[in-house]
């Protein structure tokens, strides 16, 4: 990893767990859940999030621009130029409201059409996974030093499955799961699902249905660092930068 993009994770890295601490002070408090235009739900830890979020990398990055959840949201989709930060401040925000501690926070850098830098923070782990390059991946707990993680290879028999909690085509992701060998599945909320593939912990994460840039683009960049990929369902390459920030279905696999 060359010094910039070591550079970029630190500021990514601190700008996420800034981030987790108000987002934690207000997941302990009653607070008042919106409805976006698209139905979605959204909460202050969002807003208050994002805005630590692009503050601290405007100081430490200056030079490239963001694109954020909440800032689209409120003005709309805008231009991908050729090099720009991809931020979900609360991934999961229908997990953050039920309260069951499976939502992160993710940042991404993208140059050109593909995420090459990745940083998600689980705020109720205190958990930091970061990758910037093939080999290097790394999970961080609490103040400890970063350790390197690695993708598993996907057996033929008994893979292990995550898929979303709250999202996605069930008929899709029932006929995706009978055509494997004895799967065993691994539900949860959230972009930590990329995360569980790049440790070793699950093989595969279907996602059908709509998710955006910023669901994916931190945790493509940390599994695809861990010796994995991603990819649509007919193995094409899980691209970015697009005019919508849409994504197609798409197959997270570990090695």
């Amino acid at each position: 990893m060359n010094s910039e993009l070591r550079d970029l994770i630190e500021a990514a890295t601190l700008a996420a767990r800034e981030a987790s601490k108000a987002i934690l002070d207000i997941y302990a408090t009653p607070f008042d859940v919106r409805q976006k235009s698209d139905s979605s739900p959204v909460t202050e830890a969002d807003e208050r999030a994002e805005a630590i979020i692009l503050a601290i990398l405007a100081k430490a990055a200056p030079g490239i621009p963001a694109i954020a959840e909440e800032m689209v949201s409120a003005s709309g989709a805008v231009a991908p130029p050729p090099r720009f930060w991809m931020i979900d401040p609360v991934d999961g925000t229908r997990e953050f409201v039920a309260r069951n501690g499976e939502f992160c926070t993710s940042i991404g850098l993208v140059e050109g059409t593909r995420p090459i830098l990745g940083v998600i923070h689980v705020p109720t782990k205190n958990i930091t996974y970061a990758g910037a390059g093939i080999g290097t991946a790394t999970r961080k707990i609490a103040d400890d030093a970063p350790t390197p993680i690695s993708a598993r290879p996907v057996p033929a028999i008994g893979p292990v499955v995550t898929h979303s909690r709250s999202h996605g085509d069930n008929a899709k992701l029932t006929a995706y799961l009978a055509a494997l060998d004895r799967p065993t599945s691994l539900v949860s909320g959230s972009a930590v699902k990329f995360c569980f593939l790049a440790e070793g912990r699950a093989d595969l994460y279907p996602r059908f249905g709509p998710t955006s840039e910023w669901d994916t683009a931190a945790g493509q960049a940390i599994l695809e660092a861990a010796g994995g990929s991603v990819t649509t369902p007919d193995g094409a390459p899980l691209a970015y930068a697009k005019a919508t920030h849409l994504n197609s279905d798409f197959i997270a696999r570990g090695r």
